[in-house]
């Protein structure tokens, strides 16, 4: 490990040790009976929640059958918390209760019934114990907006016995969130714990003060996490889409009492829908960088309804450094950033100039993206430079993310710099060039990667070049294997013709020939971590270069 590397560590290990000091001291002794206090008469109103229902998990859910997080729970008639849950990700989804929509959906006295003996089988079980997954600050806010947006059903012909424990619970949970909301994970976390203590305020019948202190702290978050042009600070596609789920009814909610709307809330959903639909491509599809999975259209489009923006979407993010070439029924979306901030680099991925294509109906060059339910080891490996359409050098990546169980997954590498520069060219071409000094600490060598997106978006040209630390070119090959690779998504076909071209085809009869000089390229088995139906196997084309640079196109057929 490099000496700035162990410093960088050491500075972190630091960092992370007098931040838990920090928060024991300011949170102290918690039990339950400290947050407890008299509880709120009544709610108000049930924000609506807008993702997708199914009427299948419903039913499986009232067998006795709890399907979260891609595994199955069958508990009969007993309680699912009293179960040995298979993953962390399906204890965390079924302790934030998120899957009480699905309850909604089937609307029969018998499903409240069940959602609500659920509900207070939690509350006797973990409602007086502060402890564990179920209490951690992400958990609660994704739980206090389930219970809030479903109060409904598990409230109805629901005893009053049962409506005060339910009111003295959701009081204690929005009282502990409060008291812990500065202390929450960056990122993420604490944009959702701020979100739900506002849509708590607004909800529940609390004092105008407690109304403007949480406005102004959502405020804060926002003005923190969603840039000017509309990205999550995470450099996240899908991070909007998450936070436009909660956002979108928390916004309608204060309009629909008459209460002052926090002042950042309506511009950032303003800034952030032109952002979302810059990462969509041809098909729908988001595109995968830094963290984002596959999206499931019909939840992508209860997000998108919502759209009040116009016009075409940016030829580029300035401030989440990515650019989008467009002509035609093509688009190249390429990122040209570097990691965020440490807290929010947990999800960020070691993929700088990637780049991924779309034509017509069909998604042809992508990364490999997140799985969505798999393991922490293999969304690891989702994040090294090897899973994005970019190139490698020595096998390893750009970044090196920490393994510490105590610092979490973030990227341990210091920043590197990133240049960019895009011009139309007099031939017509959407001209991008841009440059990372990723591997100068490793092996010297700075990679440069240019892209020309030609009129009506049938052709593509590439170059990726090598240079010394100093800018000049390479004399002669790189002194480490250098590889380019281009992640193909798995419903494309691949018909390679020599180690110089090869042609991706897909289902519709829509293919581009993929050429390359200075390499060769080879067709190698790849894995596809995004896919909805889990970790599937599919194709890269790799071209291995023989000299400092490597010149590639790609020709569109009908």
């Amino acid at each position: 490990m490099r000496i700035t590397e162990r410093r960088r560590l050491g500075y972190l290990y630091l960092r992370e040790a007098w931040r838990r000091i920090s928060r024991k001291i300011a949170v102290g002794h918690v039990s339950a009976f400290r947050f407890s206090g008299g509880t709120l008469a009544r709610l108000i109103v049930a924000p609506t929640d807008l993702r997708a229902t199914d009427t299948f998990v419903a039913e499986e859910i009232l067998q006795g059958r709890f399907p979260l997080a891609g595994r199955v729970v069958e508990c009969g008639d007993s309680s699912p918390f009293s179960q040995e849950l298979p993953t962390r990700l399906f204890a965390v989804r079924l302790h934030a209760f998120g899957w009480l929509r699905h309850i909604r959906a089937a609307k029969t006295d018998a499903a409240c019934a069940h959602a609500r003996a659920v509900v207070d089988d939690w509350i006797s079980r973990h409602g007086s114990r502060i402890h564990g997954i179920a209490w951690e600050p992400d958990v609660i806010a994704q739980r206090v907006i389930a219970w809030l947006s479903h109060s409904p059903v598990v409230l109805q012909d629901s005893e009053n016995g049962f409506y005060r424990r339910f009111l003295k619970s959701l009081s204690l949970q929005v009282r502990y969130l409060r008291h812990v909301s500065a202390y929450a994970p960056d990122g993420l976390p604490r944009f959702r714990v701020r979100i739900a203590l506002a849509m708590a305020s607004v909800s529940m019948s609390t004092s105008a003060t407690t109304i403007r202190r949480a406005a102004r702290d959502l405020d804060f978050e926002i003005e923190r996490q969603i840039l000017g042009d509309g990205t999550h600070a995470s450099r996240n596609p899908q991070a909007s889409v998450e936070l436009l789920f909660d956002l979108l009814p928390l916004r309608q909610t204060y309009i629909n009492l008459g209460h002052d709307v926090p002042s950042k809330l309506i511009p950032a959903i303003d800034r952030m829908y032109p952002a979302l639909r810059f990462f969509r491509h041809q098909n729908g599809d988001l595109a995968l960088f830094n963290g984002a999975t596959s999206t499931l259209a019909n939840e992508l489009m209860a997000v998108l309804r919502y759209d009040e923006s116009a016009g075409q979407p940016f030829k580029s993010l300035p401030h989440g450094r990515y650019h989008r070439l467009s002509q035609g029924n093509t688009v190249v979306i390429m990122d040209t950033g570097s990691a965020p901030s440490v807290d929010m680099s947990r999800t960020h991925h070691a993929g700088c100039l990637a780049f991924e294509l779309s034509s017509g109906r069909n998604h042809f060059i992508i990364n490999s993206g997140v799985p969505r339910y798999a393991g922490e080891k293999l969304r690891q490996m989702s994040r090294a430079t090897a899973a994005h359409s970019t190139v490698t050098l020595g096998d390893t990546s750009i970044c090196r993310i920490s393994q510490s169980g105590f610092l979490g997954p973030v990227l341990a590498s210091p920043p590197f710099e990133v240049t960019d520069a895009r011009e139309v060219l007099p031939d017509g071409c959407d001209a991008l060039r841009a440059r990372h000094e990723g591997y100068v600490k490793q092996f010297g060598l700075i990679h440069e990667r240019e892209l020309r997106l030609a009129p009506y978006g049938k052709k593509i040209l590439g170059r990726d070049l090598l240079l010394k630390a100093s800018g000049q070119a390479l004399d002669g090959p790189p002194p480490v294997e250098a590889v380019a690779r281009f992640h193909v998504h798995p419903a494309i076909v691949l018909e390679q013709f020599d180690r110089h071209k090869v042609r991706m085809m897909a289902t519709d009869g829509e293919s581009w020939d993929f050429s390359v000089s200075g390499g060769t390229l080879d067709i190698e088995e790849d894995v596809f971590f995004a896919d909805v139906a889990g970790v599937r196997a599919s194709e890269q084309i790799a071209v291995r270069f023989s000299g400092p640079e490597i010149r590639w196109s790609l020709i569109h057929h009908a």
